[in-house]
């Protein structure tokens, strides 16, 4: 089954949002949108006030705002690309008021540049910024935490997938190596990883065509199939699952270099991604 199949199955029902976090301070829950998108709505429980992330279909998440009896007052943009920033100039207008942050002056409708480090908050939740560059060398991660005992979750754009990254359309390996490895690798293992898009199967046949021999590429390949047969997503990973089958977090490791044929982590990040953009899983 194609991806676009997957979500278009998930999508049937347009308004109904799917829980993927719930913790007594909050909750995510997405809501599928285009051929592959993935929409989320973080929501302090607290207060019921939510905030979208990369809302690209805004009468959609609106009218899911709505039923859930939310108050959606923040926008958090990833980036600029039109299949995450699209809706945003129609969303201001259902919602008068909204806080759209990114960290790209392209970013539509924004009304607060961010950037590494810069924080704000949605309700009680405290949600840090992180500038991660080179799918767009203004991409912004965002990191989210409650209470202390609550799992964090970082919602990932188009730099980090499950099992794979973006596309190095403005920037260098070494970017995407620190971005990767250096601020998201630097997360608690047990964070919970959203991502922009499913793409979870196709990236984990790049990564075993990478790894053969790698049994927690096998394990997930086995299980994101099980997902789609089930018209399930494949969202949320965490941090620690990444650094045990995705190629791109993995670069360090031998196994991949030599695979690469490279001696070194930035090298091998660069091989590989030249890969991924032309392979074709069987």
């Amino acid at each position: 089954m194609m991806r676009s199949t997957l979500v278009a199955r998930m999508a049937q029902d347009k308004t109904s949002l799917r829980l993927c976090v719930t913790a007594s301070h909050k909750q995510v829950k997405y809501l599928p949108a285009l051929s592959d998108n993935y929409m989320y709505l973080l929501i302090d429980e607290a207060s019921k006030t939510c905030a979208a992330i990369d809302p690209v279909e805004p009468k959609k998440l609106v009218e899911a705002v709505e039923k859930e009896k939310l108050k959606l007052t923040t926008v958090l943009t990833t980036h600029h690309h039109w299949d995450h920033a699209g809706g945003n100039n129609e969303l201001v207008k259902l919602v008068p008021g909204l806080d759209i942050c990114g960290g790209d002056n392209r970013v539509d409708a924004l009304t607060r540049k961010v950037t590494h480090n810069d924080t704000l908050k949605v309700g009680s939740l405290l949600v840090k910024c992180l500038m991660t560059p080179c799918h767009t060398s203004g991409h912004i991660c965002y990191y989210v935490t409650g209470s202390q005992d609550e799992t964090p979750v970082v919602f990932t754009g188009d730099t980090l997938f499950i099992g794979g990254c973006g596309r190095f359309f403005e920037g260098t390996a070494d970017q995407m190596y620190k971005a990767l490895v250096d601020v998201l690798g630097s997360l608690p293992g047990e964070t919970k990883v959203f991502c922009g898009h499913e793409y979870t199967v196709q990236n984990l046949k790049f990564a075993q065509h990478v790894e053969p021999g790698n049994p927690a590429v096998k394990n997930k390949l086995t299980w994101a199939e099980e997902q789609v047969r089930g018209n399930s997503a494949t969202v949320p990973s965490t941090i620690s699952e990444e650094f045990s089958y995705n190629p791109f977090m993995r670069v360090r490791e031998k196994s991949v270099q030599t695979h690469a044929k490279q001696g070194d982590p930035i090298a091998t990040m660069a091989s590989i991604r030249a890969e991924k953009d032309t392979f074709k899983a069987k």
